[in-house]
């Protein structure tokens, strides 16, 4: 079987023939699965005609084998659309070459001094946006993802002469809030303790522009299970192949002039540019995350293990429809039709039968995540309604109920489901300690509850206030704790329903 390589594709003339326009930081299965494939996207309808060069932001990664096929490899995107399955295939070609520093580091501040280099993207992961004390302007390379950037930025600074119009725009795909806000943070403060100079610091404020993005698709990866299969049906081999779902979308924060130069939207591509993506970002939290967090310990405890299975099991479905359609959403302020549409892409997200998301992992520090992602819609629904949302508030007594154990082991929780089976939750260590210690004094009572409820919501080092001062809600949560210890959770859930 032939090797995917230029040479292979009817178009090579064409695609080797688009100037470099974009560099970014990380060569993984995401930004090949949105970004480059966004790019290649406006190629196809000659909108952008720029191609990427790509930077390989730790020492070992997938650089080797891509610069190997060219710089191409193969998108397959699957999911669900309005209830029947969509299956794609594309050849991705937006992506030029891959850059190891660590081993051409020359190569890489070459790429600065390209007079038609506009953008840079990069999805370094929530942990690449961060200053180091260590990096060190001579490093070779610096080992953050802002460290190599200023060095990189500061070069194109003295290659120009500081020339305004060889700014670039930055558009970082890393999930942390106000991503662009960040980096550009750290850039400068790397670069006054590197002693650069105000005129470089003026230049990298005024005339770079670091915009605040939220990205939201899932890409699955190499689909090493099916791969030769897929690899008949293509007829070479693509070691960099790369799977994801069907749904996409990427809000940007910035000026609307951007949009001109990175036509996306043009393209018929699912991207919001926005003055406030603020109400997005909550939207993605309260809804998507919210509903994952919501559903999956009490799921769990039911009995399945997968999103599509609770997709697949109609109590679990009506009650992720309660708590997203009648809870979450009467509690956020963007139209209620855009949120009734963004939910139901949510539910077909959720039905897709390529995508195997495991409960379990979802259940990793739940408590951080009920914190962000559903108290607030909670509190909100509370505020507007002068009562508490049914759905919700059992998610907060499922939460208990899937922190209960008497043991730790290698810093997790030995917890017990209907059927004897063990499982293990991970979350901080101290937050453990709390429910192990909540716990062992519980007796099968309503009144133990309470005490058990009244205690775990009183701490606040876990949810960043005492939640026993929501009217009802210690009394709402002992109850329905109650009711999943002594009938159950399928019984407990059916309950949920029948009142909401």
């Amino acid at each position: 079987m032939r090797r995917l390589q230029l040479d292979h594709i009817q178009e090579k003339d064409w695609v080797s023939a688009l100037p470099v326009k974009a560099i970014q930081f990380g060569e993984g299965n995401f930004l090949r699965g949105f970004v480059d494939w966004m790019i290649h996207r406006m190629n196809a309808q000659q909108l952008f005609n720029g191609r990427v060069t790509v930077i390989q932001p730790i020492e070992h990664g997938a650089g080797e084998v891509l610069n190997e096929q060219d710089g191409l490899y193969t998108l397959l995107i699957r999911g669900v659309h309005n209830g029947e399955l969509v299956q794609e295939r594309e050849l991705v070609t937006s992506m030029h070459r891959v850059i190891n520093p660590y081993q051409q580091y020359e190569a890489y501040l070459q790429t600065a001094l390209n007079p038609r280099l506009r953008f840079v993207f990069s999805n370094t992961t929530e942990a690449g946006i961060v200053y180091s004390p260590q990096d060190r302007y001579e490093d070779v390379p610096p080992s953050t993802f802002p460290g190599k950037l200023t060095v990189w930025l500061h070069k194109r600074y003295e290659a120009f002469a500081g020339d305004p119009d060889k700014g670039v725009i930055v558009l970082p795909c890393e999930l942390i809030d106000r991503n662009g806000d960040e980096l550009r943070q750290i850039v400068l403060r790397l670069a006054d303790e590197w002693k650069l100079g105000d005129a470089f610091i003026e230049w990298v404020t005024h005339h770079n522009f670091f915009l605040n993005t939220l990205v939201d698709r899932i890409v699955t990866g190499y689909p090493r299970d099916e791969i030769e299969e897929l690899t008949q049906q293509v007829g070479y081999e693509d070691r960099c192949f790369v799977a994801a779902e069907l749904y996409h979308l990427w809000v940007i924060e910035g000026d609307a002039r951007f949009a001109q130069e990175l036509p996306l939207a043009q393209a018929g591509l699912n991207v919001v540019w926005t003055e406030d993506m603020a109400p997005y970002r909550t939207r993605k939290v309260r809804i998507l995350n919210g509903a994952h967090t919501m559903t999956a310990l009490a799921a769990y405890l039911y009995g399945v293990d997968t999103v599509k299975a609770c997709m697949d099991d109609p109590t679990l479905r009506r009650y992720m429809e309660i708590g997203i359609n009648e809870e979450i959403i009467p509690a956020l302020d963007l139209p209620r039709e855009e949120l009734l549409g963004y939910a139901s892409a949510v539910l077909d997200r959720f039905a897709n039968p390529y995508n195997k998301h495991y409960l379990l992992s979802i259940s990793l520090n739940s408590t951080s995540k009920f914190k962000t992602r559903v108290l607030p819609s909670i509190k909100e629904y509370a505020a507007r309604h002068h009562k508490l949302p049914r759905v919700l508030t059992f998610a907060l007594a499922s939460l208990i109920a899937f922190y209960r154990g008497t043991e730790i082991q290698d810093n997790q929780l030995i917890g017990t489901r209907a059927d004897g089976s063990e499982y293990r939750v991970s979350d901080d260590p101290h937050a453990l300690e709390l429910f192990r210690e909540a716990w062992s004094t519980y007796e099968r009572t309503y009144a133990s509850a309470l005490d058990l409820a009244r205690k775990l919501l009183g701490y606040v080092e876990l949810w960043g206030e005492d939640l026993n001062r929501i009217a009802g809600l210690p009394e709402r949560v002992a109850s329905d704790l109650h009711a999943i210890v002594t009938d159950g959770m399928p019984q407990a859930i059916q309950g949920v329903i029948r009142h909401a």
